[in-house]
């Protein structure tokens, strides 16, 4: 099992949601977050006064599926997400060791 962690722009969310369901993606988890990369924040002008915004607001999505779909996945966020704008995001993925359905006790794949 893998876990698929993508933090993109606000506004692509419903986009990712669909292209992930069409893969076969059943179910994700979604945090809004704030972060940085590359692209440093911005400044922005509020009463006259000019001010940094240090931290873009972004959505981090985590999806925990089989090994086989994770190709399939990461096509379906990168379709779905990029806009070719700098702050367009990342995907991580890593390996997940266990998961378990607390409400049937169901363990590994089983438990997706």
């Amino acid at each position: 099992m893998k876990k698929i962690e993508a933090i993109i722009k606000p506004f692509k969310l419903d986009e990712v949601k669909e292209a992930l369901q069409d893969v076969g993606v059943q179910g994700l988890s979604v945090i809004e977050v704030k972060g940085f990369g590359r692209q440093k924040g911005h400044t922005e002008l509020y009463r006259g006064a000019e001010y940094v915004v240090d931290f873009l607001p972004k959505v981090k999505l985590e999806v925990v599926l089989e090994a086989d779909q994770v190709d399939a996945a990461i096509e379906a966020i990168i379709g779905a997400a990029k806009t070719n704008k700098i702050g367009d995001g990342k995907i991580f993925v890593s390996s997940v060791e266990q998961a378990i359905r607390i409400r049937t006790g169901e363990s590994g794949p089983d438990a997706l």
